[in-house]
């Protein structure tokens, strides 16, 4: 009878340090939350955050503050822990190393249908922003996909950067040409374009959960095949993956895990490709671990932004959105000039 593995061996089947790295990235975790529930425009004590959590009976001024910051938490760290998943699974769909949302142009595509909406449809609500911002995220990435495709080289990382640059050029013009007749969008969308959880509720996240839940779901269950299809379409196909229903369920949850965000926080870029990289480093880029650790980075990162954010913006807030395009576009460049890209 065949033994069973050894305790030995079932570790050598996790990453190297992979322990050491959920148990890092936890404490991090809960050292943004109780940043982003202390710090703000009014520092709240060590008694007031015991009170705001854990003693409701308590109607003190720094226990109401701690309560009313608990949703503009929770929905940041849903938000970059989607942020973060979509990163990684767009990077593995297209086997470009810094494929992200916000490079690719999907955000901006989420953008330009919520403008529209806001312009021609009047919405005002989150629960529709969020439907035209996933149909706009998901027709920006299949056209850009399909403009990067073409070539007999195939999708190359550097040709989906530049259909990416490209159609978000394209798609910011039209977003600004409808904005500027229009006062009443131009005064709605503006604060909704720079990318802020400043605004999040109870709503926001009752809003996010389901979609949330189904794009993490479909993640964890195509990453063993994303792991496949690294090898290349041939190799993944000799050991039965289905290569082409894979990229479309992958990407399907990349682009609805974005869209959703986008919808109700705004374009915030470069979550997914910070915590994509920053956990390949660290662990390898083995899939069925990279999503739901670069899940936890992401959170991570969107948080302490925010928190940073509320500092330099005091006694009002900088948007998460400018401070993580100010940290990403560097580390942008120098994941660009490091990457072994093919030329078109």
């Amino acid at each position: 009878m065949k033994s069973l593995p050894s305790t030995g061996e079932k570790q050598r089947l996790l990453p190297k340090h992979f322990v050491a790295v959920v148990a890092l990235l936890l404490i991090l975790l809960l050292i943004s939350v109780l940043m982003s529930l202390a710090f703000g425009s009014r520092t709240i004590g060590l008694g007031g955050l015991m009170d705001g959590l854990f003693h409701p009976s308590v109607e003190s001024h720094e226990a109401s503050v701690v309560r009313q910051r608990i949703a503009r938490t929770v929905f940041g760290l849903i938000c970059g822990a989607a942020l973060g998943v979509s990163g990684a699974l767009m990077q593995s769909v297209t086997r470009n190393p810094i494929a992200d949302p916000s490079i690719l142009g999907v955000n901006t595509g989420a953008s330009l249908f919520v403008v529209c909406g806001i312009a021609f449809f009047s919405i005002s609500s989150p629960s529709e922003y969020i439907w035209l911002a996933i149909i706009g995220a998901m027709l920006t990435a299949i056209f850009v996909f399909g403009i990067g495709s073409m070539g007999a080289s195939g999708a190359t990382p550097l040709k989906l950067v530049l259909a990416g640059a490209a159609t978000t050029a394209i798609l910011s013009s039209l977003v600004t040409a409808i904005q500027i007749p229009r006062m009443n969008v131009m005064d709605q969308f503006r604060f909704w374009q720079v990318g802020s959880v400043g605004s999040a509720s109870w709503e926001s996240v009752q809003i996010f959960i389901p979609f949330l839940v189904v794009g993490l779901v479909i993640a964890l269950f195509v990453a063993p095949a994303l792991n496949a299809l690294a090898l290349g379409d041939e190799v993944a196909t000799g050991l039965g993956v289905r290569t082409g229903v894979v990229r479309i369920f992958a990407a399907f949850a990349g682009v609805l895990l974005c869209g959703a965000a986008t919808a109700l926080a705004g374009p915030i870029g470069f979550i997914g490709l910070l915590a994509t990289h920053v956990i390949r480093l660290v662990i390898g880029p083995d899939v069925r671990f990279l999503m739901p650790l670069a899940a936890l980075c992401g959170a991570i990162i969107l948080v302490i932004s925010d928190v940073v954010g509320r500092f330099l913006g005091s006694p009002g807030e900088l948007e998460v959105g400018i401070l993580t395009a100010f940290i990403g576009a560097p580390i942008l460049i120098l994941i660009t000039m490091k990457a072994k890209m093919k030329s078109i």
